[in-house]
């Protein structure tokens, strides 16, 4: 059965719009909802039952923790049991924001939410949509990306519903993502250090805080993840992820080829191209619809040419070399 689709217009909406997802959440169930990085599959955090169904409906190890999202700083410390002066800098910064900390989590976050760990993934999302949806649910709710593990994650409510299809009830279409890419995460356990680059870059963080950047060893593969998003191949289409020039197309035998490209050019014979923006914040905002398009296109491999090499373009790098984790790419 196809999910009933709750239509909200994220500038102008009643709370009567969103009761019956509420109502959803509040009797243990799934609801998919946009935040202002991607669609977010939903359960009330505090429900242990609640949340098993979200790793079910993904297919997601029990390895890999959630963040929970908030309506507050007072409800995010409620569900934590320390909170130092960095994270109450960090949220006057950048809350409501695409910004999840890692801090000591409090007992009543169910360990299913965390992985088993004693730490929890907070963050304040910016999306009037989700904002209300939590103060309505008066709760926490967990919410990882409403997509299949390890695929693409949804920037629209129509991406949620490829992925999903009929394993959901409820789908709130909020039209597309503003951010595109899933949140930065940063740990404040022990010295500050980035676990997943998102749009809130290196720059931005080091105005708060001394921070450490992202390291690629800290990838896991059958082991508690310190936060989520941290497997070594995810974001991927079912096509096969290439990172290079476009001109190597050539080189790929194969009958359709999907192209994201940056500078723009002629068109390219038996390919799918897609010119990308030239600046990092439009380019994170298209990315995961393009790869989206390449997919419905059929296309067999996907060429990315390699976008430019600064903390801004940080996310996005790390986005397309997960997407291309098993391919060789010559950037």
């Amino acid at each position: 059965m196809a999910p009933k689709i709750i239509n909200v217009d994220p500038a102008a909406f009643d709370q009567a719009d969103l009761q019956p997802a509420v109502d959803k959440i509040l009797a243990g169930e799934l609801v998919a909802f946009p935040t202002e990085t991607v669609y977010g599959l939903g359960a009330n955090a505090l429900d242990g039952d609640a949340v098993r169904h979200i790793y079910q409906v993904k297919g997601r190890p029990p390895g890999n923790p959630l963040i929970v999202h908030v309506s507050s700083i007072e409800q995010a410390k409620s569900v934590t049991s320390e909170w130092p002066e960095v994270a109450q800098q960090m949220a006057e910064q950048f809350w409501p924001g695409p910004l999840t900390m890692v801090l000591p989590k409090a007992d009543s976050v169910p360990d299913i939410v965390t992985a088993g760990l004693d730490t929890v993934a907070v963050r304040f999302p910016a999306h009037p949509i989700a904002r209300a949806l939590i103060e309505m649910a008066g709760t926490p709710l967990a919410a990882p990306s409403a997509n299949r593990y390890t695929g693409i994650s949804p920037t629209t409510a129509q991406h949620v519903i490829r992925s999903l299809g009929d394993q959901l009830d409820m789908v709130i279409d909020g039209g597309p993502t503003d951010v595109g890419l899933e949140s930065t995460v940063v740990s404040l356990v022990g010295p500050p250090h980035v676990l997943r680059p998102g749009m809130v870059d290196l720059d931005d963080l080091s105005e708060v805080a001394a921070v450490e950047p992202h390291n690629d060893r800290l990838y896991v593969e059958d082991e508690a993840a310190a936060s989520p998003g941290m497997a070594r191949k995810h974001y991927a289409p079912s096509a096969r992820v290439v990172i290079t020039s476009p001109s190597m197309r050539q080189v790929l035998n194969t009958k359709l080829v999907g192209i994201l490209r940056l500078a723009g050019g002629p068109p390219i014979l038996d390919a799918f191209v897609i010119d990308m923006p030239s600046d990092p914040d439009g380019y994170a905002r298209q990315l995961y619809d393009a790869l989206h398009r390449c997919d419905e296109q059929g296309c067999e491999y996907i060429v990315i040419e390699p976008p430019p090499k600064n903390t801004r373009w940080d996310a996005i790098w790390n986005r397309i070399r997960r997407a291309a984790s098993s391919e060789e790419s010559s950037e």
